[in-house]
């Protein structure tokens, strides 16, 4: 996750509110002939946002009008990206139709919000497109019977980059948010893809998932397991997101895998493990060291250490097993965040080379 800068942070828009403004601009010129720019939509929670437009295309049959998401001080991956809706009359009684144009995705797996088959516009955005077009349609004497099509030119490029290709979303980015509005650094986004992970593997039958804090760790649990991706949770700093999840959520069998110092901090009790949120102490390694017996200068060398990767090295080189005692103690953080819930849970410690070097029982 990147560094959060110092200072203020504006907040941006999400691509469902920018889908919203798209649409109740080219709605509003295929009922008039004229694209309102600015264009001003209601949000979910309230209040207003306005957008400028980017793009204004009236055919004889449609109107398209696109918005460039601004996701203000988050460092989100569709941050510059172009969202584009076109709008068609549908069938008199239709409704609002939703379809995906180029680089917006198809859900293709069950256990997500929306059907097998349906564009990958989630439920807030379509609820918050379908009341801009209601109310465009009331102002100009409209049924609101039309074919929404969204599509993000650079979208399928950027899903590579999201969880989209895991969960089963083929062909580009989902349109999202529950708010309309990006609050920089919040990882409700990240912490959302966790939950739909979860949902996905258990509508796909899986009794085992990984939560994993990084790649290195993601290679050697398929290593050792090897679990199909969908059983793969992208857990990164959100040992708590995850945990908590499946205390309502719960799946058979759980590996929890990553690096030493990643997991000392679940180890000590911590379920946020960035490294700006929480910290790994050594003076709290040392005293783990001192309860396994090493050598008094063992031990204080590892209340002064660095870092805890310097003490892992130290206590191995000792031929005391320090990773796999983290890797107990992690086992009863998850357990007790678990609060009796039916998950068996493993924890497995990796070194930076994706040699397993600790593992707990479970």
């Amino acid at each position: 996750m990147a560094r959060i800068p110092a200072g203020p942070l504006r907040r941006g828009w999400t691509t469902g509110a920018c889908a919203t403004a798209a649409t109740q601009a080219a709605y509003t010129a295929l009922l008039t002939g004229h694209f309102p720019d600015p264009v001003t939509i209601g949000l979910p929670g309230g209040g207003k946002a306005t957008f400028v437009l980017t793009k204004e295309e009236l055919g004889p049959d449609f109107a398209c009008a696109a918005v460039v998401k601004d996701a203000g001080d988050d460092p989100d991956v569709t941050h510059g990206a172009l969202i584009v809706a076109t709008v068609r009359r549908g069938p008199t009684g239709s409704g609002i139709i939703f379809r995906a144009g180029a680089g917006v995705g198809t859900v293709t797996k069950a256990g997500l919000l929306l059907a097998v088959g349906e564009p990958a516009i989630n439920p807030v955005p379509r609820q918050m497109m379908r009341d801009a077009v209601l109310e465009a349609a009331r102002a100009h004497g409209s049924t609101g019977d039309v074919i929404v099509e969204i599509s993000v030119p650079e979208g399928e490029a950027l899903a590579k980059r999201t969880w989209n290709p895991r969960l089963g979303i083929v062909g580009g980015i989902s349109i999202l948010g529950t708010t309309g509005i990006v609050t920089p650094y919040s990882c409700s986004a990240w912490i959302h893809s966790i939950h739909s992970g979860i949902d996905v593997a258990r509508a796909n039958g899986m009794r085992h998932v990984a939560g994993c804090t990084g790649s290195t760790s993601e290679r050697g649990v398929q290593r050792l397991y090897g679990l199909p991706t969908l059983a793969l949770i992208d857990m990164g700093d959100f040992a708590g997101g995850m945990l908590k999840y499946l205390r309502t959520h719960p799946l058979p069998q759980l590996t929890i895998a990553g690096g030493f110092a990643k997991l000392s901090k679940l180890a000590a009790g911590h379920l946020d493990l960035h490294s700006g949120r929480s910290r790994i102490e050594t003076a709290w390694l040392a005293e783990r060291l001192s309860e396994l017996g090493a050598a008094p200068a063992l031990v204080e060398k590892a209340r002064v250490a660095n870092t805890a990767l310097e003490v892992m090295d130290e206590a191995t080189a000792a031929g005391i097993d320090i990773a796999g005692t983290v890797a107990g103690l992690a086992r009863q953080t998850a357990i007790k965040t678990l609060a009796g819930a039916d998950v068996a849970v493993e924890v497995l410690v990796f070194d930076r080379k994706g040699r397993l070097v600790g593992r707990s029982a479970g």
